[in-house]
């Protein structure tokens, strides 16, 4: 490269930092940071007043906080900057509690819920005969049904794939396969081979007629994705949303992100994992190390609840109700199966934590065995306690991390843990040839998770996953 050209980039760059979207936003962002120092400037006089009035506040918050229902640790999370940092600890859990935004975006979800009841059909044979196997199980079930509606599906066959390499193969072949309609949510998707494969053959399945529905989290549209990204997938007739995009005034419902990842073909074909679309998932690009990841393809009647977890998500901005009677799932879907597949989504919005509720579930029951690969190992007190209680009771409990980080500092934060954990006699492996983003448990030969859900506060309590 010539200087010129050398030079011509560096100012391109810097034009891109001062006219890009996320300076923008952060110019906004300081801009009402500016204008709250400015009130407080100006009424400082009276300071002793407002001074008065939130230690009140950030009394009532604290006893509030700790008489209410909920996780212990969170509970110390917001009683220590209260009680440190009254007026502002106040004014910032004041704005957290009362957002409007998200209690809409709840109601709006519930309600998808109870409109996608009636398109289920009925799951009540699958369940009575995975009781009667497994009463355990059928009891997981019945709880991931009645608070998650979410149901046992039988008829059903799962593939899984130790590495994004080989289910991106898979992927693009049944995308060519599409008839019907063609549903995709993910966290990432960033420019490079990946995302242009799939695009190209998104654009020839549109123009063949077919449906096809692309969402992806908004924080894309701060680095990953041009502004311009949703308008070019809408000229091409593949129409597309953006979940939760980041606007120039601030809102705590921006902390909630879409971490989840589902592909739909037809109703008969779903994919998930930790797989999203950008090159390091598929070792097309070095980042850090070699990208260990995991995903599952599923065929047959489980790919139903994928269908309406994507379609909940899609329709909790739209204003009228979707019909959902072409989606159902097609009577040539069954396969012949010998398990069963329950798909569930977690919702941060509410009181249940579906997510981590499950894997304490598996952790408490397993007898033999209980294997875990995470990118983050973050643990509230009752992750800890049921990991070092099963390795006390004689149960192999072994967590595989990165070995290359992603996140220096969660790297080091999840250091942390080792001690306590190792002690008890959980053992914890690093993947020495780069990085683990797999969120996997397998337990007894007789159950697995492979979803989204990473072991760290922001997946179990703060992003939407599956």
């Amino acid at each position: 490269m010539s200087m010129g050209e050398r030079v011509n980039s560096t100012i391109r760059g810097i034009k891109t930092v001062i006219y890009g979207r996320t300076a923008m936003i952060l110019l906004g962002f300081l801009a009402q940071l500016i204008l709250l120092c400015v009130g407080y400037i100006l009424l400082r006089n009276y300071s002793y007043l407002f001074y008065a009035f939130f230690l009140s506040v950030s009394a009532v918050a604290v006893v509030y906080i700790f008489n209410a229902p909920g996780d212990p640790d969170l509970k110390l999370a917001w009683m220590l900057p209260i009680a440190i940092f009254p007026v502002f600890g106040a004014i910032f859990y004041v704005t957290i509690v009362s957002q409007p935004g998200t209690k809409v975006m709840y109601a709006r979800l519930v309600q998808q819920a109870e409109n996608t009841r009636k398109y289920v059909r009925p799951r009540e044979a699958a369940w009575e005969k995975l009781r009667n196997e497994n009463p355990h199980m059928g009891q997981l079930a019945h709880y991931l049904e009645s608070c998650d509606n979410s149901p046992v599906y039988d008829n059903t066959q799962v593939k899984y794939y130790p590495l994004g390499d080989s289910q991106f193969v898979d992927m693009a072949e049944e995308l060519k396969k599409a008839e019907k309609f063609i549903f995709i949510e993910f966290f990432i998707v960033s420019s490079g081979k990946m995302l242009g494969d799939i695009l190209d053959i998104l654009k020839e399945k549109a123009r063949q007629g077919v449906e096809v529905r692309f969402m992806f989290d908004g924080t894309n549209m701060l680095w990953n994705l041009p502004s311009f990204f949703p308008d070019m997938l809408e000229e091409e007739g593949i129409r597309c949303k953006v979940f939760a995009p980041i606007r120039l005034i601030f809102s705590p419902h921006y902390n909630n992100r879409d971490h989840r990842k589902i592909l739909v073909i037809d109703g008969k074909v779903a994919f998930t994992g930790g797989i999203n679309l950008a090159d390091e998932y598929i070792n097309q690009k070095n980042r850090f190390g070699h990208w260990k990841d995991a995903g599952a393809m599923v065929k047959g009647d489980a790919v139903e609840r994928f269908t309406y977890m994507f379609l909940e998500m899609w329709n909790e901005s739209e204003r009228l109700p979707e019909s959902y009677d072409k989606y159902r799932l097609p009577k040539d879907a069954s396969v012949p199966s010998d398990g069963y597949a329950i798909p569930y989504s977690v919702c941060p919005l509410g009181s249940e934590r579906v997510g981590e509720m499950v894997y304490l579930d598996i952790i408490n029951t397993a007898h033999t065995y209980v294997h875990i690969m995470t990118p983050y190992l973050i643990p509230d007190d009752r992750m800890i306690m049921a990991l070092t209680y099963a390795a006390k009771r004689g149960v192999e409990v072994i967590i595989i991390m990165p070995h290359v980080p992603d996140k220096k500092y969660a790297f080091m934060l999840a250091k942390t843990y080792y001690n306590q954990l190792l002690e008890a006699g959980v053992r914890i492996y690093e993947y020495e040839p780069g990085f683990v983003h797999a969120k996997v448990f397998v337990s007894d030969h007789v159950k697995a998770v492979v979803g989204t859900v990473n072991l760290d506060y922001r997946s179990l309590y703060h992003h939407f996953e599956c």
